[in-house]
């Protein structure tokens, strides 16, 4: 649209006048103040309002605001008032009493040197007052933590007290029923303790046919007791196979977790994992005694339905046997007469369990892969019992070139012969790695090192004792970073106490905290550690990534 318009207006009947309109052009946007609309045409109205530019106030070059008068300055300033006094005297005719009255007369001079004198023996009679007050807290401070001390003391001793009487207790309740592989080992070690006991006695009292009379009989009694222990091996594999069982069951009916990225875990249940689980509840009924007859029928005929889903050879053996104890039940069969029946049943139905095909679950977990084509990886041959075991069976120490025996050969050979234990080399190994995930800098080291390689480097190097209080006590001993700040390696290493070890760990300069004959100690056996682990090939990188580091520092 123009700027300028031109309009013609008509004047009269006959004349028309060219009229120049200028059209002005907001500068603003327009406001909409409302308006109507003619709903015939559809043309919008807005008021006038809406449509009138307004109006600019003009500017008369005079500033009517500014901040100077809005702001007010305060001041404040001090002022003396004028205060007049008068004082009233005895006259003719006026009489003031004088009975109030004092006679004030001056007094000894005092001279400014005997005035800081004053002064210095008033600070000193308030020092000495304050400084017995202060003494008194501080004394009675060292009173109260030497109390705390005393007490803490004897509780840690009446702890330990009962630790110890607590960890023989238990020693002597595992040799007395052992139930764990660990506490066959215990078993055979101390079978063998007692038999160089006996014997250095028999070669230390007795020569000639008393002496060989003596060693048969030792002979005897030795294989008496490994009858015994083998008894009660027997004993425990029984009971140990049933939780074994529903440990194993247990381990296919778990949800699946994760970790998210908060933190949280987060579970979720599969059809596979609800299947799972509920197989493993029937099993667990199943195989529960002392139940009530009505119970019993009904966890059978609920395992009836549930191997019906599938139909094969193994189903309806299971099915039979279910039919014939309801039939046996029926008649009044007594149960001790039940429990071959049971037992075949239970048998079967974990037979059932553990085929991928009614249970994809166990899938995962099972040894022995379905696929044929995984049993050709990470498989090796054992000379010992010459059978083909996963990997995983064979203990490889960090020094070893060759995978050697299997690990129930070498546990037998080891009942057999030396009977060592390995209980306190494996836990001290257990807690160092514990304590080595607490540190999150990546270690590596810690978990190439076996409970084999472990054992030398106590009893080889650190000869068995903690460092500084000589502590033999292996259950309580604890192998930690010699410097905090490095990861643990046989040369970064020191044996202490677990009290030792909480005081090590605190300190921030080992230079000040220990002697120099001390650190030098240390050291030398640092040394020593590593001119044995440098023989194994994949310690070689690691001694060299230290040796850099301790350039570099």
């Amino acid at each position: 649209m123009p700027d300028v318009v031109t309009v013609r207006v008509q004047r009269d009947s006959d004349s028309f006048q060219d009229v120049v309109v200028k059209i002005e052009r907001p500068t603003y946007h327009k406001p909409f103040l409302g308006g109507f609309k003619n709903r015939i045409t559809g043309v919008e109205f807005h008021n006038a309002g809406s449509q009138t530019i307004p109006k600019k106030q003009p500017d008369k070059g005079i500033q009517l605001f500014c901040r100077e008068t809005q702001t007010a300055f305060e001041k404040n300033k001090t002022q003396q008032t004028k205060n007049t006094t008068s004082t009233q005297m005895a006259k003719i005719g006026l009489y003031v009493s004088n009975m109030t009255d004092k006679l004030i007369s001056p007094g000894k001079y005092l001279t400014a040197e005997e005035y800081h004198k004053r002064r210095l023996e008033a600070v000193i009679v308030l020092q000495t007052y304050f400084r017995r007050w202060h003494a008194i807290n501080v004394v009675q401070n060292l009173r109260e933590k030497k109390r705390l001390r005393l007490s803490w003391e004897a509780q840690e001793e009446v702890r330990r007290k009962k630790e110890k009487d607590e960890k023989l207790r238990r020693e002597q309740e595992r040799r007395l029923n052992p139930k764990t592989k660990k506490d066959f080992e215990l078993l055979y070690h101390a079978l063998e303790l007692w038999r160089q006991e006996e014997t250095e006695w028999i070669n230390r009292t007795l020569t000639g046919a008393e002496r060989k009379a003596a060693f048969c009989g030792l002979l005897e009694k030795e294989a008496q007791l490994i009858a015994a222990v083998g008894r009660h091996k027997l004993n425990a594999d029984e009971e140990n196979q049933q939780k074994a069982i529903l440990h194993f069951l247990d381990k296919c009916a778990q949800p699946k977790r994760w970790k998210a990225y908060d933190g949280k875990i987060t579970e979720m249940d599969t059809q596979y994992t609800l299947h799972a689980r509920e197989l493993f509840e029937i099993y667990r009924s199943i195989s529960m005694n002392d139940i009530p007859k009505d119970e019993r029928i009904d966890v059978l005929l609920t395992l009836r339905r549930t191997v019906k889903e599938h139909e094969c050879k193994l189903t309806q053996e299971i099915v039979e046997l279910i039919d014939r104890e309801v039939d046996l039940m029926s008649r009044e069969v007594k149960e001790c007469n039940l429990e071959g029946l049971r037992k075949r049943i239970c048998t079967l139905f974990l037979q059932y369990i553990k085929t991928p095909k009614f249970n994809p679950e166990v899938a995962r977990i099972l040894k022995v892969p379905p696929d044929p084509l995984k049993l050709y990886k990470n498989v090796n041959f054992c000379h010992s019992c010459e059978n083909y075991l996963p990997s995983t069976e064979f203990p490889v120490p960090a020094n070893c070139r060759t995978i050697g025996r299997c690990r129930l050969c070498c546990k037998l050979d080891n009942e057999a012969r030396r009977r060592d234990a390995f209980l306190t080399y494996k836990l001290i190994l257990e807690n160092l790695r514990k304590s080595e995930a607490d540190y999150q800098d990546d270690a590596k080291i810690v978990y190439l090192v076996q409970y084999q390689d472990l054992q030398y480097l106590t009893e080889n190097i650190w000869g068995c004792r903690s460092a500084l209080s000589a502590c033999s006590d292996l259950y309580d001993l604890v192998m930690v970073r010699w410097d905090k700040h490095r990861e643990w390696s046989p040369w970064n290493t020191i044996l202490l106490s677990r009290d030792e070890t909480d005081a090590h760990l605190k300190l921030c300069d080992l230079q000040k905290a220990y002697e120099a004959a001390f650190i030098q100690r240390i050291k030398h056996k640092h040394i020593q550690a590593k001119t044995y682990f440098a023989q194994i090939p994949v310690m070689t990188s690691f001694l060299h990534r230290s040796d850099n580091q301790a350039n570099a520092n």
